[in-house]
């Protein structure tokens, strides 16, 4: 997204002087990056709410009735209007919330201030969010109908609520704490949030850097050059485990897109579908160590195709979700997921199936193993350890017919 310098009508106290680069008649213009672009920020006093200690149910009613009778709808448009003109995805634009509220209410001066900061932009813009609290703790959730997994959820007149903030605290027993619903009535605040990226920022070609991948195919070396930004891991740093669906459709940012892509099309061209997608396959797993996210993140964490590139160690799930993208950017053909107990792997629909097949629908599936084994498995096979295992169709893509 190239991001034009805006003028966000933000009204803020003159208490943080470090940020200041202007200043006349108590409005104050600041300038922070967002995802390679420039925004530009001017405040005033008005908007800015003092939240004193300790943390409860009435200063969190009275911060809100004193906010809600400033003059914020200009900031909610304008940030509404950004969403719109740049196709922001609900997970983009809560980053671009967060930024926004860093810079009225730093994080680390006041915590509770900060998210009541992000609680009121995002309920503002529409979107239905609850707050939580235990004596100095507050959760902030955000109504999502989409399974969501490894961070809590509470349910509410039937709809889920997945927290947003967990990730703050660490770790919270449920089972010995119990947390107390702020309850706030916000009209407009009615809108379901989605977890799905379907579009990447345009980040400034000379903030990537460039990454050597390289494997061996049929006794051949293959090199290639890969552009990636840094700044994919700080949006997905705290992006939860979503389903197969949403996170194998994550696309590649634009400069990555250009360095890999039309590359793997040139080197398979001419080869059928087959032997095209036993090089992905092969490509997929062998030009990345493995590691298990318990030992990489601690925990389970799903990568995008475009982490998976960027990281140096990836599991069997991260490398499902970019052997499926490059099959489906190259040849676009059928394809499932299988979650096995203990493993994920993809199969693929080809004119004349191949070895190991799975019957979905009335079609067979070719398995395709994407990642390392003990054995070197050609397209048709299945680890020997999964030949009985149960498994189930995870996600299954085919083709919209144009």
């Amino acid at each position: 997204m190239k991001i034009k310098k805006h003028i966000l009508p933000l009204l803020v106290a003159l208490n943080f002087a470090p940020l200041f680069l202007t200043a006349q008649n108590k409005t104050t213009s600041v300038h922070f990056d967002f995802y390679g672009d420039s925004v530009s920020l001017q405040f005033d006093d008005a908007l800015f709410i003092n939240f004193p200690e300790p943390l409860s149910e009435q200063a969190i009613l009275e911060f809100n009735q004193k906010i809600s009778e400033t003059d914020y709808l200009p900031v909610i448009s304008t940030l509404l209007s950004y969403k719109k003109q740049y196709n922001l995805d609900d997970w983009l634009y809560y980053q671009l919330i967060r930024k926004t509220a860093q810079h009225i209410s730093p994080k680390a001066d006041n915590y509770t201030r900060y998210t009541l900061y992000k609680w009121f932009f995002l309920t503002r813009s529409g979107y239905d969010a609850m707050l939580n609290i235990h004596r100095d703790k507050i959760l902030f959730y955000v109504q999502c109908d989409e399974n969501i997994y490894n961070i809590p959820y509470r349910v509410k007149n039937g709809k889920q609520y997945v927290c947003l903030n967990y990730h703050d605290y660490g770790a919270i027993d449920f089972n010995q704490v119990s947390f107390d619903e702020v309850v706030l009535n916000i009209p407009e605040a009615a809108k379901g949030f989605s977890y799905k990226v379907t579009h990447l920022p345009h980040f400034r070609p000379g903030d990537y850097m460039e990454k050597d991948l390289r494997f061996n195919y049929n006794e051949s070396d293959y090199y290639f050059k890969v552009k990636l930004n840094p700044e994919i891991k700080t949006i997905f740093a705290n992006y939860p485990v979503v389903d197969y669906a949403s996170y194998f459709n994550i696309p590649l940012s634009t400069e990555t897109y250009k360095s890999l892509i039309p590359a793997l099309k040139k080197t398979i061209k001419g080869l059928n579908a087959k032997n095209g997608v036993d090089y992905l396959m092969r490509f997929t797993r062998y030009a990345f160590l493995f590691e298990p996210d318990s030992s990489d993140f601690g925990k389970e964490k799903r990568l995008s195709p475009e982490q998976t590139l960027l990281f140096d160690k990836s599991d069997c799930e991260d490398r499902a979700a970019l052997f499926f993208y490059l099959v489906k950017e190259i040849y676009d053909l059928p394809m499932i997921v299988l979650s096995f107990p203990t493993h994920v792997t993809v199969a693929v629909k080809f004119d004349r199936p191949v070895g190991k097949t799975i019957l979905y629908n009335g079609e067979k599936y070719t398995v395709c193993e994407p990642t390392p084994q003990r054995i070197d498995l050609n397209i048709g096979e299945l680890m020997p350890s999964l030949e009985k295992a149960t498994y189930e169709i995870a996600y299954a893509y085919h083709p919209v017919t144009k």
